[in-house]
């Protein structure tokens, strides 16, 4: 069953807020790295290029976490616990243009490389919590 994010909506739509993605690796070890956020249709979504490490930890149905801080008060944050619901090539790279346009404020993502593919991830939320909200 899906978890309410509707109280941390706007980190996920309206603001600059970057998300820091827990991953597990091969041998179980953490990883982290942040990354830009989205949200569609109840998920938490997110885009990187293919063989990144967070993108071989990552496969449909892995267990992930993540945690945003609000840019606008560093008090109120939101821990999202998840798993990956679907992964998918297809308008990947419109999406980063569109996540480039939201975090920089220019029409295309400035750090296209034609040897990468880009993949977006959506998370399910499982859990959700969060401090600092009105």
């Amino acid at each position: 069953m899906a978890a309410n994010l509707d109280k941390y909506l706007d980190l996920f739509r309206d603001k600059k807020a970057f998300a820091h993605i827990a991953t597990v690796m091969s041998d179980g070890s953490p990883q982290v790295t942040p990354v830009w956020i989205d949200y569609r249709q109840g998920r938490v979504v997110f885009n990187t290029a293919r063989g990144r490490v967070k993108d071989r930890n990552l496969k449909k149905g892995a267990k992930v976490a993540l945690s945003v801080i609000d840019p606008d008060n560093p008090y109120r944050y939101v821990q999202v616990r998840g798993v990956v619901a679907n992964v998918t090539e297809d308008g990947a790279v419109e999406h980063i243009d569109a996540l480039a346009k939201k975090y920089m404020g220019v029409d295309k993502y400035p750090f296209h490389s034609p040897k990468e593919k880009r993949v977006i991830y959506e998370i399910e939320p499982t859990s959700v919590q969060g401090m600092g909200n009105n």
